[in-house]
């Protein structure tokens, strides 16, 4: 019995055994699995549970024009954050409705916040103004609401350089232009603050702090000026209004150096307040178009041809050119601008005729392999390195695939496509000596104590010319100004050179449109040694093309007028006859051209408007312009076809619910024509083929249906005592009302 007992208490010792030996492996695993496998893990917590880390915001660099005026700075705003775990139930309501209000949020969004009680603390909304915070304590909200500091991006310029400068998100990194491609200059390094806390998050008395101090950002000094670019974008909105334009394009250039002094594009927005639930339109307005848009040249590549012939010598300044209208190139014919026949000219003429076929004849002589020299030297086909991003290098075709037919086309800007940036960098080499610079527009990066960090100086690139030539080119610019074609970019009592351009646009047909096309103008100044260079580029203005050679030249003489007297540049044409603009708005076209002409002036219009009304003039009433200038004539005849000749327009009466006969009367008045199925041509219109306000040509077709109502109850007329069926609501087939839109 005594063996019996101690082997049961022996079995039962080795169990406990067993069981503690268990226990204790459990404990020295889940001790490994705490300190060991997740000892950082745990720590973390630990450290989130017992300090509060508060981030301290770099403050961004500021951007600066050359004269130190502030175009972007950070400014101190604040954010407002939710608490929810110490607000009460009964309070949530009032809460989300009063802090949805002052903060312009959506009541659901802010109450669903509200009632997160999981959470600590939740950012409702950042960048806040202090007035509206100061709204918001007003409301004695308790401690459910708290705010704390953030930074938020001005813009003191507001529309000003948008597309250069850019704009950057709500967390402070930059989305478009400068702010974007120098993020990393301007964007500083944030610091923080740890503070031991207790569990409701307040601040230990005698905790320790832990700070860590955030790093500025660079300042950045840019080459432009604010007041040059707001006289560019005055007269810029301008074209872009009054010619109802896709877009207009304009930059200005220090030839001597290559330095950006203004650019702009429009349609244009404030950078305070982006349209920011438009993302298409939003990307479409911040694209550069200095550097991205992609063009053919037309008209102006003829300089460069010019230029080539005359540097290499092939082509002499007192040659001539006979012009018969065309070219005749093995199986093909090229024509001449409008297939004139110019006849007998001179380089000067052919300037100012625009002349194709004498450019044509130039490229022949100068032949394929040296013109393409001269396209690369004035650095066409690559990027400028201007510093704006997105830059696009354009296209040029392969030389071994260029043959005559090529060749023409390639000397009347065809068949290649440059940027605006190219054309200008290209034009500022052809007058400043021949030397292609390197444009540039960061002038210089300093940080927080005033040390350059990096600092931008003018780099010659290649010598696309020679000075001699150079100087030739200047003469023959300034000979188109002093001519007809170019008188209406004359400025008074100063001597300018340039040159306009037309290039046609491709249809979806890949045809060139004969409506569709970009007016562009280059203008200098003063002509003996010039200090400024303007390009301008007006894209499908919606006026005539006849009106395409003068639409830029006002907008350029415009802007020339004030910068050289803003850069105080003497005058040095003293003899220049000014006249001053009469005021022919309101008068007809054909009265308006007697006003003008009686003060010197001619005009731009087309005959088929003689008796329309003049809505607009440019250049406005009272501006002093050079004798024989020319003043573009605008009226209330505004839509055109590819001739030039006014089609008369009327807009399309909204058909629904009316019966046959009305409906005939109502085209009948407007001078468009009803047709309809005669097979079922009963009851009330419930469709027409145009959409009603749509403005189309008289004589138009209308094509109507109706709902079949008299047919259906079998009767000639609907009954006197019945009132008239609502006709039924069909769904249009390109009804979107599934489809969701992204803000």
């Amino acid at each position: 019995m005594a063996d019996s007992s101690g082997r049961k208490i022996k079995q039962k010792l080795v169990i406990l055994f067993i069981i503690m030996s268990v226990i204790f492996l459990a404990l020295v695993f889940r001790l490994f699995q705490v300190q060991i496998l997740k000892g950082d893990e745990y720590a973390e917590r630990a450290s989130r549970q017992q300090t509060r880390n508060d981030t301290l915001q770099a403050q961004r660099g500021k951007i600066m024009d050359s004269s130190n005026l502030v175009l972007a700075q950070s400014g101190t705003s604040y954010r407002v954050l939710i608490n929810p775990r110490v607000i009460s139930e009964s309070e949530r309501v009032r809460i989300a409705i009063e802090v949805s209000d002052v903060l312009g949020l959506d009541y659901d969004y802010v109450y669903e916040r509200v009632c997160r009680t999981e959470k600590q603390q939740i950012v409702l909304k950042r960048q806040v103004e202090g007035e509206t915070v100061d709204q918001l304590r007003a409301l004695q909200l308790g401690s459910g609401i708290s705010f704390s500091t953030d930074n938020k991006r001005y813009y003191p310029m507001g529309k000003l350089f948008s597309q250069l400068v850019g704009f950057t998100g709500t967390d402070g990194e930059g989305q478009t232009g400068i702010e974007a491609s120098y993020d990393s200059y301007l964007a500083g390094k944030n610091g923080k603050m740890v503070t031991e806390v207790d569990r409701n998050k307040n601040e230990l008395p005698y905790g320790e702090s832990e700070y860590v101090a955030p790093t500025d950002g660079y300042d950045m000094k840019l080459t432009v000026d604010s007041v040059a670019q707001s006289y560019l974008e005055a007269s810029v909105s301008d074209a872009h209004t009054i010619n109802n334009a896709k877009q207009v394009t304009a930059m200005i250039m220090n030839p001597k150096t290559g330095e950006l002094i203004a650019t702009t594009s429009y349609p244009t927005f404030d950078l305070n307040a982006p349209p920011r639930s438009d993302v298409a339109a939003l990307l479409e307005m911040s694209r550069n178009r200095c550097v991205t848009e992609t063009y053919e040249p037309g008209s102006l590549f003829k300089l460069f041809v010019l230029a080539a012939g005359l540097d290499c010598g092939i082509i002499k300044p007192d040659q001539t050119f006979t012009c018969s209208g065309f070219e005749q190139y093995g199986l093909k014919r090229s024509y001449c601008r409008n297939q004139e026949k110019h006849g007998l000219q001179t380089i000067p003429q052919a300037l100012a005729n625009n002349c194709d076929c004498v450019f044509m004849q130039m490229a022949q002589q100068i032949g394929v392999n040296t013109l393409y020299d001269y396209i690369y030297r004035f650095g066409f086909g690559s990027e400028t390195d201007s510093g704006i991003p997105g830059e696009d290098s354009g296209e040029i075709l392969h030389r071994k695939y260029v043959r005559a037919t090529e060749l023409a086309e390639i000397a009347c800007g065809r068949t290649l496509t440059v940027t605006p940036m190219q054309m200008l960098r290209a034009i500022c080499a052809m007058v400043n000596g021949g030397t292609l610079y390197k444009p540039y527009v960061v002038d210089s990066i300093t940080d927080t104590e005033g040390n350059i960090i990096l600092k931008n100086e003018s780099e010659a690139q290649t010598k696309a010319i020679t000075a001699e030539t150079s100087k030739q080119m200047c003469e023959l610019m300034k000979s188109y100004i002093e001519s007809e074609s170019g008188s209406t970019a004359s400025v008074a009592n100063f001597t300018t050179g340039g040159l306009s351009g037309l290039s046609h646009k491709y249809d979806e047909d890949g045809t060139v449109s004969d409506s569709r096309f970009i007016s562009s103008f280059v203008q200098f100044a003063p002509a003996s040694n010039p200090d400024l260079v303007m390009y301008i580029m007006i894209d499908e203005p919606q006026v005539p093309a006849s009106y395409a050679p003068y639409l830029c030249a006002p907008i350029s003489s415009a802007v020339f007028r004030n910068l050289l007297r803003y850069y105080t540049i003497l005058p040095d044409n003293g003899n220049t006859e000014i006249r001053e603009v009469p005021n022919v708005v309101g008068s007809s076209v054909t009265d308006a051209i007697a006003a003008l002409n009686k003060e010197h002036i001619r005009s731009v219009s087309i005959e088929a408007e003689a008796d329309a009304i003049v809505i607009r003039q440019i250049p406005a009433p009272g501006t002093p312009v050079a004798r024989a200038s020319r003043v573009i004539l605008y009226t209330s005849m505004t839509t055109y076809n590819s001739a030039d000749v006014f089609v008369e327009e009327v807009e399309v009466p909204n058909l629904a619910n009316m019966r046959r006969p009305e409906a005939l009367d109502k085209l009948m008045e407007a001078g468009l024509i009803l047709d309809f199925d005669e097979s079922n041509c009963t009851g009330l219109i419930n469709g027409q083929s145009v959409e009603p306000g749509t403005k189309v040509p008289v004589g138009t077709t209308i094509t109507v249906t109706f709902n079949g109502y008299y047919a259906a109850a079998k009767v000639n007329s609907p009954v006197p005592a019945s009132p008239t069926p609502e006709p039924a609501v069909t769904p249009e087939p390109d009804d979107t009302s599934g489809v969701t839109t992204i803000n």
